[in-house]
C-alpha cells in the first residue's frame, strides 16, 4: 500500500487544479494564496484537505520536500564544517570569530555524539525486543 492510500478508500487521481494547489501548498504558499492563484475558494481547499486522497497526496508531497531538504542539508554539512575549521584555525583572524567557530564545532560534536549514543541504545533495545519475540521462553 502506498503512503497516501488508505485501506478501504479508493485513491482517485487529482485534478489539474488540485495538483497545482498541492504544489503551491508544499512549496510554502498559504491556502489563501493558493486559492487566489488557482481561482478557487479557500473553503474548497479546506474541503480537499479533509478528503483522504488529497490529504494523502499532500502528505506524500510534503514528505518528499522534507527528504530533499534534508539531503541538501547533509550535503552542505561538509562545507560548513570545513568553513568552521578554517575560521577556527586561522591564527591571523580576530579571536571572536575563531572562538565562535570553535564553540560551534564543540557543540555540534557533542550533539552528534549524543545522537549516536541514543541511536545505539535504541538499536540495542530493538535487538533485545526482536530476540525476545523470537524466543518467548527465553524471558520466562
Amino acid at each position: 500500500m502506498k503512503p497516501n492510500e488508505i485501506e478501504g478508500v479508493e485513491t482517485l487521481p487529482l485534478t489539474g487544479k488540485q495538483s497545482n494547489v498541492l504544489a503551491l501548498l508544499v512549496s510554502g504558499s498559504t491556502i489563501e494564496g493558493a486559492a487566489s492563484s488557482q481561482k478557487v475558494q479557500a473553503s474548497t481547499i479546506h474541503a480537499w484537505l479533509k478528503r483522504p486522497e488529497f490529504r494523502g497526496a499532500y502528505n506524500d508531497a510534503l514528505s518528499e520536500v522534507i527528504a530533499h531538504s534534508s539531503a541538501q542539508l547533509k550535503a552542505a554539512c561538509s562545507v560548513a564544517v570545513a568553513t568552521l575549521r578554517e575560521v577556527a584555525s586561522d591564527t591571523g583572524a580576530p579571536s571572536a570569530p575563531r572562538v565562535s567557530a570553535a564553540r560551534a564545532i564543540i557543540e555540534l560534536s557533542q550533539k552528534n555524539i549524543e545522537a549516536e549514543e541514543i541511536i545505539a541504545r535504541i538499536e540495542k533495545l530493538e535487538g533485545l525486543k526482536n530476540h525476545e519475540s523470537q524466543n518467548p521462553t527465553a524471558t520466562a
